[in-house]
């Protein structure tokens, strides 16, 4: 039994102080006022020294691990050190629940980056699946993103959602002149960053993805029944206009990815979906495709959920960002990370929040007096996972 105390805790309905929160195993046993301590004499204290106590940060679109499995091009690493690995780093960024995207492609042509072969692909999906069977630091899940041309992975992917290994499930639609690149421009510009394509070999490549087949609406509603059957939420990415929107909801999807324009966005929350921008985004100020502005979206109150996306580290900073640079309440920004995506993947009823009878999965984040965050304790089940202890 832990006893976690003098901290301002971050919990649905507000940030709160002199409250103490008590554990007990995996759980949260109670919110108590601070002066009833003393009625836990068992219990470890843990002073978080007027830090933020919040709930675990969840993740639900993030690809850092094709990058910690594959560097580089040319280079495979071990799949079982690639995921403790990268668990490690997650953890240290507050992260205790991780959805990692992995990408079911028919071809690469950006990164040509062998983790999205189909064969390491279902590699790493068994991986993160038998986590759960064996010591691990954060909660794995996964979340399969399908591209709707890969028309012979459809039996992949309803095999594994049929074993339950999917938690997650979005379609993706990569063809150049719509949804992220309907820009050919920015397409052109990204293909020549990563692969020093030229001019010609972009219009063959063009050409190809424009005219290239794609699984059939009926595929389509056939997964997203057999998900939905399975309580998986189901998202739709990179939505560019809003015919589009309304056909991806009548299939029963529940999540925007990226809408591309505010238009978008605003029309997905009159739907009711979740709506997902990243965290580097507001970061960077600008999205890295020339898309909608993260935080011109939270400004029009159209986001709903932060993501890391590609940079587990802007997580944590995007939420002090937000609050400290414009101004945005930092009680809601942490509801970004925490409470609004574990309602999206529907494990709010377990995770998310700092309440009796949840996971105890915790953090607690000092400030510097420059005014840098710092993680200083991550719990996850109740255990006390990383400690750390800055110096002069």
């Amino acid at each position: 039994m832990y006893i976690i105390h003098n901290g301002l805790i971050v919990t649905e309905e507000g940030i709160v102080v002199d409250q103490a929160i008590v554990t007990e195993g995996s759980y949260i046993h109670s919110i108590i006022p601070a002066t009833q301590m003393k009625e836990y004499p068992e219990a470890k204290l843990i002073n978080a020294q007027g830090g933020y106590v919040t709930p675990g940060f969840i993740d639900i679109h993030s690809d850092y691990i094709e990058t910690i499995a594959s560097p580089r091009p040319t280079s495979m690493m071990d799949f079982n050190i690639s995921l403790r690995e990268a668990e490690k780093i997650l953890v240290n960024n507050g992260i205790t629940t991780m959805f990692h995207s992995l990408s079911f492609h028919k071809e690469d042509v950006f990164t040509q980056n062998p983790m999205r072969t189909p064969e390491n692909v279902q590699q790493m999906v068994e991986m993160i699946h038998e986590t759960s069977d064996e010591l691990h630091l954060i909660r794995h899940r996964l979340h399969a993103r399908f591209e709707i041309d890969h028309t012979f992975g459809v039996d992949q992917l309803i095999n594994n959602i049929e074993q339950n290994k999917v938690h997650l499930l979005s379609f993706m639609d990569h063809t150049p002149g719509q949804g992220q690149y309907r820009n050919l421009q920015k397409y052109y510009e990204n293909l020549r960053g990563y692969r020093g394509a030229t001019y010609d070999e972009v219009q063959t490549i063009i050409l190809e993805k424009q005219s290239a087949e794609t699984i059939s609406f009926k595929d389509i509603q056939r997964i997203t029944k057999l998900a939905t059957e399975k309580q998986i939420a189901v998202a739709s990415h990179d939505d560019d206009n809003i015919e589009k929107l309304h056909l991806v909801r009548s299939f029963g999807t529940t999540i925007s990815e990226f809408p591309i324009t505010l238009e978008v966005a605003r029309e997905a929350k009159k739907l009711g979906l979740y709506t997902i921008v990243g965290a580097p985004n507001v970061l960077l100020g600008k999205s890295h495709s020339g898309n909608l502005s993260a935080i011109e979206a939270i400004e029009q109150g159209c986001a709903d959920i932060l993501c890391s996306d590609y940079y587990p580290v802007a997580l944590l900073h995007a939420v002090f960002h937000l609050h400290e640079k414009y101004g945005y309440d930092l009680h809601d920004m942490f509801q970004m990370v925490t409470i609004n995506p574990a309602k999206a993947v529907k494990m709010d009823h377990e995770i998310g929040s700092i309440k009796e009878g949840k996971k105890a999965d915790l953090l607690i984040i000092e400030k510097m007096n420059d005014g840098y965050p710092m993680l200083t304790t991550t719990m996850v089940d109740g255990v006390i996972i990383t400690e750390t202890n800055y110096r002069i």
